[in-house]
């Protein structure tokens, strides 16, 4: 889990981050896009596994939410990258 620490450790080195509330766990870096500011790094995966085990949602229920409620979230220049991990 990502503790106050390493969210204090990040913002020292990159600024204020925008952080996702309640998906700390799914935090996995910073993202670099050349024309913007960095913003934190969260796994798809992992937010939904948050909200299966957090809210007790069936997958597709947390899916759903998930796509509706985060994915499509725009809070700024500095709203936070969503990445889909996958297996070769």
């Amino acid at each position: 889990m990502v503790t106050p620490e390493t969210i204090e450790l990040l913002e020292e080195r990159y600024g204020q981050l925008t952080l996702l509330t309640g998906f700390d766990k799914a935090l996995i870096g910073v993202c670099h896009i050349a024309t913007n500011l960095p913003v934190a790094a969260y796994d798809v995966d992992k937010c939904i596994e948050i909200l299966m085990d957090r809210d007790e949602m069936e997958y597709e229920d947390a899916r759903d939410y998930f796509e509706y409620n985060v994915q499509n979230l725009y809070i700024g220049t500095q709203t936070p990258a969503l990445i889909t991990t996958y297996d070769k």
